[in-house]
């Protein structure tokens, strides 16, 4: 919506207008302000409350982020991404020799069992700084990443759906759809961590 630049005044610049007949919105000058929409408020600023929305949701969400604690939840991560695939390698290489063909399914179920509790140290020590509760906290730390894959799960052929559906491309679409989802995977991590698996309990009063 176009704001209107004398809102405040007895008189505003525009109201609404909505014609039965069509869909589109008129502006007409000389309404008071109070009937300036029919049946919706209107923000001091002169905004619609659709407007507020997606600024409403935004300012909501960044203030479950401290910036400085999120910083080191991705240096944790990028540490630990790598450490990750390192454990992977290893633990492939070392199964292999017993198992040659199939060695990396239990190396890659050993490399996230280690991965996921090194993970919890970092995060634990380093970006949350709880004290105690050290198994309670691993439990609802591996609960938070299997929800993820899970979700993830789900969600991924819907955005390959709608990437090859919307766009041109259609080879790639996974590996776009999956670079999208790491976005959401980071914060969604993140919360869940804050939220759930590193929660302090709040003394009562």
């Amino acid at each position: 919506m176009r704001r209107s630049e004398g809102w405040g005044s007895k008189t505003s610049w525009f109201y609404y207008d909505e014609q039965a007949s069509h869909n589109s919105v008129q502006y007409r000058r000389g309404a008071p302000a109070s009937s300036a929409i029919r049946g919706a408020s209107v923000d001091r600023r002169g905004y619609l409350p659709s407007d507020l929305g997606a600024e409403e949701v935004i300012r909501k969400l960044l203030s479950h982020i401290p910036p400085g604690q999120f910083f080191r939840y991705l240096l944790v991560g990028i540490w630990n991404t790598g450490f990750g695939y390192g454990t992977f390698v290893l633990f492939t290489y070392l199964l292999s020799r017993r198992w040659p063909q199939y060695g990396y399914i239990p190396g890659s179920i050993l490399s996230s069992l280690v991965s996921i509790t090194v993970a919890f140290l970092g995060y634990k020590w380093f970006v949350f700084k709880t004290q105690g509760n050290y198994w309670r906290e691993w439990l609802r730390c591996v609960a938070v990443y299997g929800s993820n894959i899970a979700i993830g799960t789900v969600l991924l052929p819907c955005v390959v759906y709608a990437i090859r559906h919307a766009t041109a491309i259609d080879g790639k679409a996974p590996y776009v759809a999956a670079a999208l989802m790491m976005g959401f995977n980071t914060i969604y991590n993140f919360l869940g961590h804050r939220k759930f698996s590193f929660r302090v309990q709040q003394p009562p009063v």
